[in-house]
């Protein structure tokens, strides 16, 4: 295996569950361009999403993937990452939300989380708000990008990019010159900024091999138990262009004093 690996133990995530308005009481205030939402930290906490600054024994182990992410981005000169999995349901996206809240936390850091799942995008629903703009509609060039960028109360270094709506044309959308005009607005809007991509399953649509050629990492999510060495074995052919900085074990059943 080309990849080196980083265990994450964590337990099998549960599917993603769209939070009503009245759970995540999401309000809007002002904050100059970018809409900042304030979303209930119960809520949150019912999605297993870390709370502010990545605090708590939970955090413990997504500080240790954070640090072990960054050193390895820093060593290629690399700002931008892709979360991808082979499979849906082995906590990619879960990992990508809280590996951005874990970056943000460092304060030497800044993190944008963009959800690029296109088939089925979900952070904005663990997140509890719904999006006015998202990065669909940058695609097609129907809104620019700081219109759907949005902040969240409290997690100060955060900037979320959701994606609006399910797109049937997706790998059309990630393969046209504006995706890379807009990677390129993303990358080099801040120098501390780290780019996390939350993709679709590598195995089951051509999204994230349409969508390698623009960025410069990738980290690979893996479910114990699910996972098949096969198919692992094909996602990192298909992504050998990429500079895989590890995988995450995610589901193990091996017993454990704390959370994860």
């Amino acid at each position: 295996m080309s990849a080196d690996s980083l265990i994450f133990r964590g337990k099998p995530p549960g599917a993603p569950r769209i939070v009503h308005d009245a759970d995540a009481r999401a309000v809007e205030v002002v904050s100059g361009r970018t809409r900042v939402i304030d979303v209930n930290p119960f809520a949150l906490e019912r999605e297993r999403i870390l709370p502010s600054g990545a605090a708590g024994p939970r955090g413990v182990a997504y500080k240790m993937l954070r640090t072990q992410v960054l050193r390895r981005l820093d060593k290629i000169k690399a700002n931008s990452l892709a979360v991808v999995g082979n499979e849906p349901g082995i906590g990619k996206t879960l990992t990508a939300i809280n590996l951005a809240i874990a970056v943000a936390a460092d304060p030497d850091r800044t993190a944008l989380l963009v959800d690029l799942d296109l088939h089925k995008p979900s952070i904005h629903q663990r997140l509890g708000f719904v999006p006015e703009a998202g990065i669909d509609d940058c695609l097609r060039q129907e809104r620019p990008l700081r219109e759907a960028l949005v902040r969240l109360v409290g997690y100060e270094r955060l900037t979320v990019l959701p994606a609006r709506e399910p797109c049937h044309n997706s790998s059309e959308l990630l393969s046209t010159q504006r995706t890379q005009e807009l990677v390129k607005e993303m990358r080099q809007r801040y120098e501390d900024r780290v780019l996390i991509f939350d993709l679709p399953p590598v195995l089951q649509t051509d999204d994230a091999l349409a969508f390698s050629r623009h960025i410069e990492a990738a980290l690979v999510v893996v479910g114990e138990g699910r996972t098949q060495r096969q198919a692992l074995m094909r996602t990192l052919d298909l992504l050998r262009d990429l500079t895989i900085v590890g995988t995450v074990l995610n589901g193990t059943r091996e017993a454990d004093k704390t959370y994860y």
